[in-house]
């Protein structure tokens, strides 16, 4: 799959980098994403690599660079789901292993920058333009307030902006481990099936592509329901959008409830007064369904803090590659 619609999120027309393109990268556990950079903001020659297609995260870029005709780069930055501490990178989601300076050496790199997908997702947040997202509910954003993001997609992200001495600091989160708490009487069904295989049960194994998967065994389980225990992720949600299937219906309304539920908690932790945004892959798939699913009801329903929450607006991120943009403001910063 590629792209050759340049990233714009300002109406700027910059000079070309004197020392040639950047590269970028947004890889997850399922696709490698790819880009040049060529100037301030300008960002194209996307393309989208499918992870399983490479033994190693260098072949992988490698094959994006000879697809556009072998550039001479010196400067990369990657952005990975995965936390990052020190040379030694493994991806949670995916076989990939690999030392970030082997990497930059074997790919003749002066710099090469690993960092959190969700902490350079959070960077692109200020850049945003009101196009670039959907806003769901009511609220209203306080200027200079801490920022949070969280995001469904191979995994669940979670992120934020600090704001601090005029610009933003991001956070490196793994926020999506945390335990899964449950909200009602279904959802404790829900975390009882799963805890017949897993002795923690973490956020992210639920709320996530995979996770609609396992909501799903656990509802057929829980309702008597035994057949067709295994469908597919994106099946339960053709066939939930449709109307077709009652029980997928129910495995989307409660995913979005348990999305809710994770977002209040990120907006409370961080008083994110500047609101909390929806990235990943799943969320948009649900279209219009999702502005009128639990999931912002559920978000205010917080006890004695429902007030609190209820003045907090949530935000779902349409803007196609947001993460380019936030890489490369911190590579722009290095």
């Amino acid at each position: 799959m590629s792209s050759t619609t340049t990233v714009h999120f300002h109406d700027l027309n910059p000079a070309a980098y004197p020392d040639g393109p950047r590269l970028l990268g947004d890889v997850g556990g399922t696709n490698a994403r790819f880009a040049l950079e060529y100037a301030p903001g300008r960002i194209d020659a996307i393309r989208v690599l499918q992870c399983a297609d490479h033994a190693e995260f260098s072949d992988a870029v490698e094959a994006y660079l000879s697809q556009c005709q072998n550039p001479s780069v010196r400067h990369a930055a990657i952005a990975i789901a995965n936390p990052v501490r020190g040379d030694e990178v493994k991806m949670t989601n995916h076989r990939w292993s690999f030392s970030i300076d082997a990497t930059r050496r074997r790919l003749s790199l002066e710099t090469l920058l690993v960092v959190n997908d969700f902490a350079a997702l959070a960077m692109s947040l200020p850049h945003l333009e009101p196009t670039h997202c959907v806003q769901i509910g009511d609220g209203k954003a306080v200027t200079g307030s801490a920022i949070g993001l969280v995001g469904a997609g191979t995994g669940l992200g979670v992120g934020g902006l600090i704001p601090t001495d005029g610009r933003w600091l991001a956070l490196n989160s793994e926020g999506g481990h945390v335990s899964f708490s449950p909200a009602d009487e279904r959802e404790v069904a829900v975390l009882q099936y799963c805890w017949r295989s897993y002795s923690h049960v973490s956020a992210e194994r639920l709320i996530s592509g995979p996770g609609i998967e396992l909501i799903y065994q656990a509802l057929a389980s829980h309702r008597g329901h035994y057949s067709n225990a295994s469908l597919a992720t994106p099946e339960i949600v053709n066939r939930a959008l449709a109307g077709t299937d009652t029980l997928c219906q129910e495995v989307i309304e409660c995913f979005c409830g348990m999305l809710g539920t994770i977002a209040a908690n990120l907006a409370v932790t961080l008083g994110a007064l500047g609101g909390i945004y929806i990235g990943g892959g799943v969320v948009p798939r649900l279209g219009e369904y999702f502005t009128q699913s639990p999931f912002r009801s559920r978000f205010e329903s917080k006890g004695r803090f429902s007030e609190y929450l209820a003045q907090i607006p949530t935000y779902v991120i349409t803007a196609q590659y947001p993460a380019f943009v936030g890489v490369a403001a911190i590579l722009s910063e290095h």
